[in-house]
């Protein structure tokens, strides 16, 4: 801060330091993550399996069954994460999903790019694991969307 700017009665910019921002831990977002999976993937597998399809071998034999229960899946993801911040399993252990420019919900673009991300992270496992080297617990689909999960104390943000 310059004299001058403190002579005029200027406040200094209060920096917002990265340590201050409370990232989500890695066990709180794995609990969340199996959480969704099956609050919301195991109903649509068994209606897909056996409302849709003929059965189990019918699904396992269906690639466009499988690839269209991932893209439902996927829409939902989507939609909790730009409308509300959070998925019924972010909202169980208090984690919200944010933008990291806004430092506000994503939004419907950001969150289709976090998933689409979230599905190539995934299949190459290196980038699920990226979090475990990283202090602010970044997984490759946060980097790439620019995004990122923090964990949330009051209820009042929820």
């Amino acid at each position: 801060m310059r004299w001058r700017d403190i002579k005029k009665g200027k406040k200094p910019e209060e920096k917002v330091s990265l340590d201050t921002i409370p990232y989500a831990s890695i066990p709180s977002k794995i609990k969340a993550f199996l959480t969704d999976m099956f609050m919301i993937m195991m109903p649509l597998a068994y209606m897909v399996t056996y409302v849709i399809m003929n059965g189990k071998d019918d699904m396992q034999s269906s690639l466009i069954a499988r690839n269209s229960l991932w893209i439902v899946y996927g829409i939902i993801m989507i939609l909790f994460w730009s409308t509300k911040g959070q998925t019924p399993g972010y909202k169980a252990y208090n984690l919200k999903v944010i933008d990291a420019k806004t430092k506000q919900k994503p939004s419907f673009l950001k969150s289709l790019l976090r998933y689409i991300f979230f599905v190539i992270s995934s299949t190459i496992i290196v980038g699920e694991l990226i979090a475990f080297f990283r202090h602010d617990k970044k997984t490759l689909h946060d980097l790439l969307s620019g995004t990122y999960v923090i964990e949330i104390a009051d209820t009042k943000n929820r």
